[in-house]
């Protein structure tokens, strides 16, 4: 029989997956565990509710973080200015009598991203050392603003009388933190997602190969520029949002929002986690704010040294955060 017949005979081909090897079932029910606890933590623990909205938000903090400084290769110690920004710019619209949730939050996103464009020419022109001094600046700069401006921002009393609406016209915020807790691990899950196409797509991949070698990339004819830009606007959004969301949760900013200490623990998550890693962006907060919170019930004044400590024995203990621990645990049972 001839090769031609013997395919007839046999049926159509399987389609050729283009040798990219498709997520297996259990990665897949792997990826959707921490989603599926996260949920199930809703019923588990309805007393710490306020504290799980907090690791959401923190987790979307360091999601924004880990796509400019995982991804792109921009570090940053002011990107506590755009998590401020988008905080001040929610609790402002809801002071002011627009408390629609979801509305507040698309402005606060907008207004921080179009912060970043502005900004990204100015930290991208002056190099690495030269422009993570500039992104401290722009961030103190900021702080020092709002704290002047106490008649707008009510200075370091804080914003207050922010009413936030009910949740698509039927969820009130609660003392409880019900709402505010679904609200935020849904915006969390929506962006999630959202980045996760981005870093798959050819300019999330363009980014990887600017990281590696900018050179190089902009020889190949990607605009370097422009696409560090745009990740650096939309890194901005991101954390504009979860400032937003800190806002309408609380109904208060204080202007520990656009501290430099905000900054500073968004990188910790991000290294805790393991950089270039969305996972981990989202494993680094959850730790780091259970740790923050055992630690200082357990030791209000030494917090920060054991803290201190549980860090250093993780860079000990190799590469990639929690992250590459899981990697590494993953390849030695295979």
């Amino acid at each position: 029989m001839r090769a031609s017949d013997r395919r007839r005979a046999e049926g159509p081909e399987a389609p050729s997956t283009g040798g990219v090897n498709r997520p297996r079932p259990t990665r897949q029910l792997l990826e959707a565990l921490p989603w599926l606890a996260a949920v199930g933590a809703y019923f588990a623990f309805p007393e710490y509710l306020p504290l799980l909205s907090g690791i959401a938000i923190a987790a979307l903090f360091a999601l924004s973080l880990d796509l400019i400084v995982g991804y792109a290769g921009v570090v940053t110690l002011g990107h506590a200015a755009f998590f401020g920004l988008g905080a001040y710019t929610a609790g402002l619209l809801a002071q002011q009598g627009w408390g629609e949730p979801i509305s507040g939050l698309l402005a606060a996103g907008a207004a921080a991203a179009l912060l970043g464009l502005l900004t990204a020419p100015l930290v991208l022109r002056a190099g690495e050392l030269a422009g993570l001094m500039v992104t401290l600046g722009l961030s103190l700069m900021l702080y020092e603003a709002a704290n002047k401006a106490a008649f707008v921002t009510g200075g370091a009393d804080g914003l207050q009388g922010v009413e936030v609406w009910p949740l698509l016209g039927a969820f009130r915020f609660d003392l409880f933190g019900r709402t505010a807790y679904l609200y935020s691990l849904a915006v969390l899950f929506l962006l999630f997602v959202l980045a996760r196409l981005l870093v798959a797509s050819p300019f999330g991949l363009s980014l990887r190969g600017i990281r590696g070698n900018a050179r190089r990339a902009a020889a190949l004819g990607v605009p370097v520029k422009a696409r560090l830009s745009a990740a650096y606007a939309i890194a901005a959004g991101y954390a504009g949002i979860a400032g937003a969301l800190l806002a309408q949760t609380t109904q208060f900013v204080s202007l520990d929002a656009l501290s430099f200490q905000r900054s500073a623990e968004g990188l910790l998550m991000l290294v805790l986690g393991g950089l270039g890693s969305l996972h981990g962006a989202l494993l680094g907060a959850a730790a780091f704010t259970v740790a923050h919170h055992a630690l200082s019930e357990a030791s209000p004044q030494f917090w920060q040294f054991w803290l201190g400590i549980a860090l250093v024995a993780l860079a000990l203990a190799g590469r990639g955060g929690i992250m590459g621990l899981l990697r590494r645990l993953g390849r030695g049972r295979g």
